[in-house]
């Protein structure tokens, strides 16, 4: 986001965000904030992002992604500005429970799958016997007990 679209959002005059940016622009690295060269802002321009360059009131402007927004809100002193910061704290807390949530449920969800295997082990051997219980006996191939031979012959 632009400079000018966040001193709206914040609540401050675009000259004011500047100031504080640059009082604090070591809290600003490179992947926070960057300023618009003149041909970054020819290419608004012609795009019809920016209706002209009057629109940035004669300075650079600056450029800030999702972090730089985030740490504008603790350097600006508006009320909006106070609020945005709190918001962002509470969301933090929030998602750092959500992600300990989260791990203890894939813990307990490892868990259960290992024992699940185990069961599963000791379910298939309980089929198996039952299969071999089921399974009807095999003929002997040699008969048991006395045989007596049959012939065609009469004594």
């Amino acid at each position: 986001m632009l400079d000018f679209q966040l001193a709206e959002l914040y609540g401050v005059e675009t000259r004011a965000l500047k100031q504080q940016v640059r009082r604090n622009i070591r809290r600003f690295p490179d992947d926070f904030m960057f300023e618009l060269t003149n041909d970054e802002i020819e290419n608004m321009v012609s795009q019809s992002v920016i209706p002209s360059k009057s629109y940035f009131g004669g300075a650079k402007a600056m450029a800030f992604t999702e972090q730089g927004v985030a740490m504008l809100s603790s350097v600006l002193r508006s009320d909006r500005a106070v609020q945005v910061n709190i918001a962002i704290m509470r969301t933090f807390v929030k998602l750092r429970e959500l992600i300990s949530t989260h791990k203890e449920l894939a813990v307990k969800l490892g868990e259960l799958e290992r024992k699940l295997e185990k069961h599963d082990k000791q379910i298939h051997t309980v089929f198996e016997a039952i299969r071999q219980l089921m399974a009807p006996p095999a003929k002997p191939k040699n008969a048991l007990g006395f045989q007596i031979e049959k012939t065609g012959k009469k004594s």
